[in-house]
């Protein structure tokens, strides 16, 4: 049972991928649900504290707000929008793997957000409602089995040793067909993966994901003549 307001995804209009791409990963994503009273909720810190303390979880780790901003962030971008994002993954922090058709339009609220995000962990996939494309798909991991091979795979952390001004760069790696940008989807703490080639920093500051992932579009939007 679904007790949250679910918003049907009509399928999107098909663009074609550009020969230059980008792909994104959002790890260690806070997408758990949970049966509350009868039915079953997404669980989070602003609605569950109570629920999560009883359990023994930390309600802090509990922060979907944080996966659904970056998908805004990346899925409104002008960068999507003209075909250039090749894939979209995100990994949660329980090691469910979802792929996101790069076109979708999510529910611009957070209680619908939630409402479809319970509909997929529960029935793996969602469909279009006006054609048989699956925009959400629950996959088998590991993540590696779905980027593409070659392709530069750059993990971004505050904590990295070499901070990068964007242009100089993009300058700098292959964007043929693609290339994957790593980028942490909880409040704190650090992302530990292997698949990541290099590692860098893009602010001298902290910067929450779906900032992180607005430089980042911004300065691609700007590589490649985006308006």
């Amino acid at each position: 049972m679904v007790t949250e307001t679910v918003e049907p995804l009509s399928a999107p209009a098909a663009v074609e991928t550009p020969d230059q791409s980008v792909t994104f990963v959002l790890e260690n994503a806070s997408l758990e649900v949970g049966k509350v009273g009868k039915g079953y909720q997404l669980l989070n810190c602003d609605d569950h504290a109570s629920f999560l303390k009883r359990h023994g979880k930390d309600p802090a780790n509990y922060r979907p707000d944080i996966c659904h901003q970056a998908l805004l962030a990346i899925l409104d971008s002008p960068l999507s929008k003209s075909g250039r994002l090749k894939a979209l993954y995100i990994h949660t922090a329980r090691n469910v793997l979802i792929q996101v058709h790069p076109q979708v339009r999510l529910p611009r609220t957070f209680k619908r957000f939630c409402g479809l995000m319970v509909q997929l962990l529960q029935k793996l996939s969602i469909r279009a409602t006006n054609g048989p494309d699956k925009l959400l798909k629950v996959i088998k991991g590991p993540i590696t089995k779905h980027l593409t091979v070659g392709a530069a795979r750059i993990g971004l952390s505050r904590s990295a040793e070499e901070t990068v001004k964007l242009p100089e760069f993009y300058s700098s790696i292959s964007f043929e067909p693609t290339a994957v940008f790593v980028v942490g989807a909880m409040a704190h703490g650090h992302l530990d993966i292997t698949y990541v080639d290099r590692w860098v920093s893009i602010s001298n500051y902290p910067l929450s994901a779906a900032c992180c992932i607005g430089r980042l579009t911004n300065a691609l939007e700007m590589k490649w003549d985006i308006v």
